[in-house]
């Protein structure tokens, strides 16, 4: 069962993002289906569904890495797929993506990673973190000290434990100054009491900062503790759309079992 929900406390803004009719094959397979739905300013999205059941397709879809075979994306009143090169290259720099293998240069160190955010403000190529402004470089141990990893900004990134890396990744995300943050299966390597630190990290400075978050997961206890609501999906058709606070763990289970419950 479809439930279109859109929370009270959001729905006189313009939305951050704005799906209708969104359709996505790659040759003769199908990806999604008349995907719709908005999502406003500062909310954190959880989107879940089986393996295969279109996320990481989506996510790519709202960042312009893929072109929808039909439908359209709005993102901050853009179509990532009708934008010239240099005005995605700009929209870009106000999306943020965390990947599920975190994305670091291993050999440099959480201070260099994080600086790193800020090369699409930059004109020319930076090497070592002396070559990058003295206001940036204050700024990346703000955004390190803000996930609680300051006193490891000369650590190498390959030495940091994996909850550790992702939070690496986070600050490096809030060097952009996002408006909205994708986050593809951020947990998805971390145990769990890692993977709970993360996502609340995440949560915290979404609500401190006001960007919006759309987060794919499949850890269904962790997307019911962390977000204001759930989007599910299962083989590229949207099956449930409601406030998290009015969402059950049976409900989102059924997405994976292969029935709906009202």
């Amino acid at each position: 069962m479809i439930t279109d929900v859109v929370s009270p406390m959001t729905e006189n803004h313009t939305p951050s993002l704005r799906i209708r009719d969104l359709r996505m094959s790659f040759g003769d397979k199908a990806v999604l289906s008349g995907i719709d739905f908005d999502v406003h300013p500062g909310q954190f999205v959880a989107l879940v569904g089986p393996s295969g059941a279109g996320k990481s397709t989506l996510l790519r879809l709202m960042n312009g890495s893929h072109t929808p075979t039909g439908g359209s994306v709005s993102v901050l009143g853009a179509d990532p797929s009708r934008c010239g090169r240099r005005e995605l290259q700009q929209l870009r720099t106000r999306i943020g993506f965390v990947f599920q293998q975190f994305g670091l240069v291993g050999r440099l160190s959480a201070l260099e990673n994080v600086l790193m955010g800020s090369l699409g403000s930059l004109r020319l190529p930076r090497y070592g973190v002396a070559s990058y402004p003295r206001a940036l470089r204050e700024k990346a141990v703000a955004n390190l000290e803000r996930v609680g990893l300051a006193a490891e900004r000369f650590q190498r990134a390959d030495t940091l434990s994996g909850g550790q890396q992702q939070r690496v990744a986070i600050a490096r995300t809030l060097m952009q100054d996002a408006e909205i943050v994708l986050a593809d299966e951020p947990v998805a390597s971390l145990d769990p009491r890692a993977s709970l630190s993360v996502l609340t990290t995440l949560r915290a400075l979404s609500a401190e900062d006001g960007f919006t978050v759309v987060c794919s997961l499949h850890q269904v206890d962790l997307a019911l503790q962390v977000s204001d609501r759930i989007v599910a999906v299962r083989d590229g058709a949207l099956l449930l759309d409601r406030p998290t606070a009015e969402t059950s763990e049976a409900q989102i289970r059924a997405v994976y079992d292969d029935q709906t419950e009202a």
